[in-house]
């Protein structure tokens, strides 16, 4: 009997699929570097295996079906803005390898986890910028680095459909967040930052926000990114397609959201000097609703309360767990 195969599946998103695929009774083996930090992994198969060698990803996709290709070296603002040829070097040989161990396993479908990162600066320059559509990807200026490195793995999936037959997937990711995701250590993004900053704060609390605040993002819950991973990876589309929400905030308006379901009355302090990326990015889901039926469901509110809690409930065992150790 074939797997299916994730690569990341210890990361955030990857765990949350192969959760899902289990639950479906998928046959399911997890790819990674090291097992999911928070949860065991619950797929057939777990395997750590470092994919940026050829010979590794053969092995690790033998008897794969589908391959849902999410193993990335990325994390949020601060640290893509400085690791850039670390990120291209590492993720384009994970997708290369990714993609030939599928092609010489004989793998059905490969499903490639793209960015949002790849669309130019220019259509993201204002807040409040219109929603990206797939098809702004070119003329090609994407974010210096991770973006490039996304674009670059979009063509490679391709040009192995095209030239070799490979049945690929391109699914651009808007943003995703959720419980288990990356909350501290330099590698979380601005909705689990602000998550944990807020939970460690008192009434009264000032907060740093980088920039100015007024830039402005949307989020896609996990839940609703697993059901959209597994909507198109089932779908007949092969270019690329974003999978997020259209619904735009700015880090201000998120801060102030995620404070109110902490309950607590906070004041803003604003660093200019942080990195803050782009100052406007938003996601057209036209073409997610056209092709598969279907758009995120769940509300930004409804999905902040469940992270919030999953983030505050680990900040404050570390907490206790360091007062503890200082007791003792």
């Amino acid at each position: 009997m074939r797997f299916v195969v994730v690569t990341g599946a210890g990361g955030f998103i990857g765990h949350h699929l192969v959760k899902r695929l289990c639950g479906m009774g998928r046959r399911v083996r997890g790819i990674d570097l090291r097992a999911p930090e928070f949860e065991p992994s619950p797929g057939q198969e777990f395997i750590c295996a470092d994919l940026r060698e050829s010979r590794n990803a053969l092995d690790a996709l033998a008897g794969a079906d589908e391959v849902y290709a999410l193993a990335a070296n990325m994390g949020g603002i601060g640290f893509i803005e400085t690791h850039k040829a670390e990120i291209i070097r590492d993720n384009t040989l994970i997708t290369l390898n990714t993609l030939e161990a599928a092609r010489q396993n004989g793998a059905r479908r490969v499903l490639f986890a793209s960015s949002a990162c790849v669309y130019p600066g220019s259509a993201q320059d204002t807040p409040g910028a219109p929603p990206l559509r797939e098809d702004q990807a070119y003329p090609a200026d994407p974010e210096d680095g991770y973006g490039w490195e996304k674009l670059s793995g979009e063509r490679f999936c391709r040009h192995y459909r095209e030239d070799f037959g490979l049945d690929t997937r391109i699914v651009r990711l808007h943003n995703i967040y959720g419980p288990l995701c990356i909350y501290e250590g330099g590698r979380e993004k601005s909705l689990a930052a602000l998550c944990r900053k807020i939970s460690q704060a008192r009434d009264g609390d000032e907060i740093e926000i980088w920039g100015d605040g007024l830039q402005t993002r949307s989020y896609c819950y996990v839940d609703d990114a697993v059901n959209g991973l597994l909507r198109i990876m089932e779908s007949d589309w092969h270019d690329p397609i974003n999978l997020g929400t259209d619904r735009s905030v700015s880090i201000n308006e998120l801060f102030d959201l995620i404070a109110a379901v902490a309950g607590r009355a906070l004041k803003k302090r604003h660093n200019p000097l942080k990195p803050q990326g782009v100052r406007g990015r938003n996601c057209d889901t036209s073409l997610l609703n056209k092709v598969v039926g279907w758009t995120p469901t769940t509300f930004l509110e409804e999905g902040l309360a469940s992270t919030y809690a999953w983030i505050a409930e680990r900040v404050v065992n570390q907490d206790l767990n360091q007062s503890r150790k200082m007791c003792g």
